[in-house]
């Protein structure tokens, strides 16, 4: 039966916390509907049967219910409208200002086919030291931070927001607590960068499944902005680990066998059909994903970690230097696997061999920690190593750090000259001369 062109049953044959099935024709895959009022998503096609994923659960809904089938799948309206505003999950505006008016595009397209990017060449400044000095960024790079629950990442992805040299922000919350999700409003409304930046927010008492549209919603606004106004966007993600527990939720109601950690086997294609999104286009226009993936107890073997790094150009490892009492940007973990692509390039000519050099002295103050920790006598050079590994982690490593890549260069520099002799910092003698500092 039909109304005003939409599909309406009203027998389920099965429900489950998060999904009801029934018999239907003429669906399509990812296709939206309603449930007893409640929306809902096309998960699963069989035949003639159809698994809905239900946003809000499924508690309270009958066997008789009225199921409609919308006809399309979720959608955003891109404009240039789409610019400083809150939305949800569903694309709603949540922030008290009218709605949207522009195209309305598919949310969770394909990727862009590989011969039509370019290779990434252009530089992402976000002004935290740990990043631009040891694990420069290039636009078109998809990297995740990994990061302890106990650590303050959604301060640092609103820095990365707020200094980064991107045309357009576009910010996907995903089980956000409401004080995370105000701490972002308050910090974008009070730096008055709102206009350069999107946000889309799934809190923690929104359903969880309805977070399993915050990475596409987010993508369809970078790639109208990329493709669209050719603009350089930066898309910052956080939590991918609230992203695929809701993955685990849905595939667990629908009796699918999971895979290691309790995870869907399906878990490293959803993940780089998100990641794969970033690119850099010959027109100019390009997409960066900087995403949060949470460790459970520090964990890196982890289903959801383990299948990230597979298929992101790296990773950026936060961590708590308790030496200098600050999360530093942790040199020995992280890497930037397209950082040869700018560094020295599109930065000054000394960074690769200043990078290298302060990432050896700072693994020779590491070994001389251990020789102190194991009671054995320190040199003269383990002093100063030690020395110069505090000064790099307060000045340089820390996320609180904010100086341009010029200025980051000249400290470590200076940070050379006041522990080292030019010797023992085994940089080119024509870059000495030019830059050192005593």
């Amino acid at each position: 039966m039909t109304k005003a062109f939409q599909k309406i049953y009203t027998k389920i044959t099965n429900i489950t916390k998060a999904t009801c099935s029934l018999k239907a024709t003429g669906v399509g895959n990812d296709e939206l509907a309603t449930v007893n009022g409640k929306l809902a998503q096309v998960v699963r096609i069989m035949g003639d049967d159809v698994t809905l994923q239900v946003f809000g659960g499924t508690e309270g809904i009958p066997t008789d219910a009225e199921v409609i089938f919308l006809g399309k799948a979720p959608s955003l309206k891109v404009s240039e409208q789409l610019a400083g505003r809150f939305f949800n999950a569903l694309g709603e505006p949540i922030d008290g200002g009218p709605e949207i008016e522009g195209e309305e595009v598919e949310i969770g397209g394909p990727s862009v086919n590989p011969v039509r990017r370019k290779q990434p060449s252009e530089l992402i400044a976000t002004g935290i030291a740990g990043i631009d000095l040891n694990n420069t960024l290039v636009s078109g790079q998809k990297i995740p931070f990994f990061a302890d629950p106990d650590q303050p990442y959604n301060q640092v992805m609103a820095n990365v927001a707020l200094r980064a040299e991107a045309d357009k922000i576009i910010l996907g919350g995903m089980g956000l607590t409401n004080d995370d999700y105000l701490y972002f409003k308050n910090v974008f409304n009070n730096a008055g960068v709102l206009d350069r930046i999107v946000s889309f927010v799934n809190t923690t008492e929104n359903p969880p499944v309805e977070r399993l549209l915050i990475p596409d919603m987010a993508l369809t606004a970078a790639e109208y902005f990329a493709v669209e106004k050719n603009q350089k966007v930066l898309v910052l993600l956080t939590d991918m680990t609230s992203y695929a527990d809701a993955l685990a939720i849905v595939s667990n109601r629908m009796d699918q066998i999971p895979s290691k950690d309790s995870m869907p086997g399906s878990l490293y294609s959803d993940l780089a059909k998100i990641y794969e999104k970033a690119v850099q286009f010959p027109a100019g226009g390009s997409i960066t994903i900087i995403a949060v993936t949470t460790l459970s107890g520090g964990d890196i073997t982890h289903a959801i970690p383990d299948n990230t790094g597979y298929i992101t150009e790296g990773q950026l490892f936060l961590r708590r230097d308790s030496d200098v009492g600050k999360v530093i940007v942790d040199p020995f973990r992280s890497l930037s696997r397209l950082k040869q692509l700018v560094a020295g390039k599109k930065t000054r000519e000394d960074h690769a061999q200043v990078m290298n050099a302060a990432v050896r002295l700072y693994a020779d103050a590491a070994n001389a920690k251990t020789k102190l920790e194991n009671g054995f006598d320190l040199t003269n050079y383990d002093e100063r190593a030690l020395d110069f590994a505090k000064d790099y982690s307060e000045q340089l490593l820390a996320i609180d750090v904010n100086i341009d890549t010029t200025q980051m260069l000249d400290v470590a520099w200076s940070l050379f000259g006041t522990h080292f002799k030019p010797e023992e910092v085994n940089i080119k003698q024509e870059l000495v001369e030019k830059y050192w500092r005593s």
